[in-house]
């Protein structure tokens, strides 16, 4: 299991998917020739190259590993923690990741990726026979960005509908204002609570960029804010430009009444995320 887990790591750290390497590519055409925008995403473009054919990752701040686990019942839980921890060790010290777990209270970083609640693990057991495991390298630059609104806003006149709703995630990229290295994924999550709200909006951050909402007047929101957001004018990396964003991805968890939060995951375009897949006899692929 930890060679497979190894693998995954390295792929997810170097390698973007192919969904956003040819989101970028477009988003390179699409600014003008002789731009600071297109200068700086021919430069993330060149980046991604070099990281894929090194195996060294595409950004030196290789951010908070996140796992959704989904393994078979006859797999044990500290069995998957046990050969996630076992794999981050060893892709540490091949330099797949950089030693980014630090102590809250004392300051002192622990030099392997290993502390308390890192490497994350969301688990879920399934009926397959298969462990799949979702793996996000979340930066830091991007998390700090990432927010959380409480409807109705008053000074965005945002009100308890979906009209609100999308009034906060076009702010909340205009609050960016490309700090969270644009062109970036929203991942958003609507409804539930503080906690429940922030975990589906990272979780919409997998879904691929060119997917479309089985819910229609979802479809047609995140549509509708991605159009919001690159009508903005921030750009790459904040330099100005016609895209800001590259993807919305909105998903709904039932509420109280006495509650509508919209949580936004913002994602960098170093949107690393990767899916293994092990099989019972020891085969695997990385997706």
């Amino acid at each position: 299991m930890q060679p497979a887990l190894l693998e995954l790591i390295r792929r997810t750290s170097s390698d973007l998917p192919g969904d956003v390497d040819a989101a970028l590519g477009r988003a390179f055409r699409r600014e003008a020739p002789g731009s600071a925008a297109r200068g700086a995403m021919r430069t993330i473009l060149q980046n991604v190259a070099i990281a894929r054919e090194n195996s060294t990752p595409v950004c030196q701040d290789t951010g908070t590993n996140l796992h959704f686990v989904h393994a078979p019942v006859d797999l044990s839980e500290g069995a998957v923690h046990q050969a996630i921890v076992g794999a981050t060790r060893k892709a540490t010290r091949l330099g797949y990741l950089r030693p980014n777990v630090v102590d809250p209270v004392t300051g002192k970083n622990t030099g392997d990726n290993v502390g308390r609640s890192n490497p994350l693990l969301h688990y879920h057991q399934h009926k397959a026979k298969s462990l799949r495991v979702e793996l996000m390298l979340k930066g830091g630059g991007c998390e700090n960005v990432s927010t959380q609104y409480a409807l109705p806003v008053n000074r965005l006149f945002a009100g308890r509908d979906l009209a609100g709703v999308r009034s906060c995630i076009v702010d909340s990229a205009h609050q960016a204002q490309g700090k969270g290295c644009s062109p970036g994924i929203l991942g958003v999550g609507v409804g539930g609570d503080r906690m429940s709200s922030y975990v589906e909006a990272k979780h919409q951050l997998l879904r691929l960029l060119d997917d479309v909402n089985a819910d229609p007047v979802l479809a047609k929101l995140e549509r509708s804010c991605l159009r919001g957001i690159n009508s903005l004018g921030i750009g790459p990396m904040g330099f100005g430009g016609k895209t800001t964003a590259l993807g919305v991805k909105i998903g709904v968890v039932d509420r109280i009444p006495a509650s509508y939060y919209v949580s936004i995951a913002y994602m960098c375009w170093a949107c690393r995320r990767r899916t293994l897949v092990l099989r019972p006899n020891g085969s695997f692929t990385v997706e």
